[in-house]
């Protein structure tokens, strides 16, 4: 899957968690800093990425990752 395509996907689901819209997302946004996730939220964004691309990620190395472009780049390793 293109890169392009797996940060297209992350932004759409990041919307749908944080109630957003996918364009006032940008790949750059830091999940708190930026969208405001809150810690249940950032739960919610690891669960609601496994379901969207089918894979089990490691929960506290997903937790770390803080902004939409570098999630896609750590599941675009998992979809490898």
């Amino acid at each position: 899957m293109a890169k392009k395509e797996v940060l297209e996907r992350v932004i759409k689901v990041t919307g749908k968690v944080l109630g957003l819209e996918p364009s006032e997302i940008k790949p750059t946004d830091n999940f708190v800093f930026d969208l405001g996730a809150e810690s249940v939220q950032s739960v919610e964004l690891v669960s609601a990425f496994e379901a969207e691309f089918n894979i089990d990620m490691d929960q506290e190395q997903a937790m770390a990752v803080a902004s939409v472009e570098a999630a896609a780049d750590f599941i675009a390793k998992y979809l490898k």
